[in-house]
């Protein structure tokens, strides 16, 4: 073969594959930029539809159950929010330190009660200001000193307490709630009937009315007394730790306990 007819079939062939390797990478970077464009259509299409869903699934439950049904929705929007506040507010942690003893005593040692310390106190816990209330009668009886940690710890078992009482209440009326519900259907299916006979519709529309009110009460009032008997026995707990931490406090201030 002739050298310049192989270096013009060597120089086709690097164009050649110059050419393909081009055109593979445009197309690939024409791919990617097509699938940039549409998965984020894809997944928005699929989230709506799914939002769509659950909402259509909602407005469809809420019709059949009728307007008693409102009454158990604010009832359990309101028992969701007290849970919700009960269980960040009552933690043993924040509640009653486990080390704030310690230090308490390791700073009467050191320092002494002041101002500060007491302001400290009871600005920090539930248990700090019970402590604070017995170091305020530091230098009279212990049972003076007792006395005012009592008083502050009734206070403070109230505060522990505060929005257990609606919860409890919810989860008592809820079952009747859902009765009134029922009842109401009930009314709708007689209403419903006539000369003629029952209408479908509305026999209908009274059954889900009653069914739902029903289902929806239980629904409510279970987790709700639940989280009530918990809350209670929580608050039982805390109010017994406090007491024990402050009967320490008292017997080491004036040396019956080291």
């Amino acid at each position: 073969m002739h050298p310049k007819e192989s270096s013009t079939k060597l120089s086709t062939v690097f164009v050649h594959n110059k050419t393909n390797r081009f055109c593979v990478y445009r197309l690939a970077s024409l791919m990617r930029v097509r699938l940039a464009q549409t998965q984020p259509n894809q997944y928005s299409a699929a989230f709506g539809f799914k939002h769509n869903f659950w909402r259509r699934c909602v407005f469809t439950i809420v019709e059949a159950a009728g307007w008693p049904i409102w009454l158990l929705i604010i009832a359990s929007l309101i028992a969701v929010t007290l849970i919700t506040e009960r269980a960040i507010f009552l933690r043993s942690k924040k509640i009653a330190p486990p080390a704030l003893l310690d230090e308490v005593v390791k700073e009467l040692k050191q320092r002494g009660v002041s101002p500060q310390m007491l302001t400290r106190l009871s600005d920090g816990s539930p248990l700090g200001k019970v402590f604070a209330a017995g170091l305020k009668n530091i230098k009279n009886s212990p049972e003076v000193m007792k006395d005012s940690i009592e008083e502050a710890g009734r206070g403070a078992s109230h505060s522990l307490e505060r929005f257990l009482t609606t919860l409890g209440t919810i989860a008592s009326i809820s079952p009747l709630l859902g009765l009134f519900g029922t009842v109401i259907g009930m009314i709708e299916i007689f209403g419903s009937q006539n000369a003629g006979g029952a209408a479908p519709a509305e026999l209908a529309h009274g059954i889900s009315v009653a069914l739902y009110n029903t289902a929806f009460g239980l629904i409510v009032a279970v987790p709700s007394m639940i989280a009530y008997r918990h809350f209670r026995a929580q608050v039982n707990s805390l109010t017994i730790e406090m007491e024990e931490q402050a009967i320490k406090l008292v017997e080491i201030v004036h040396g019956e306990r080291k």
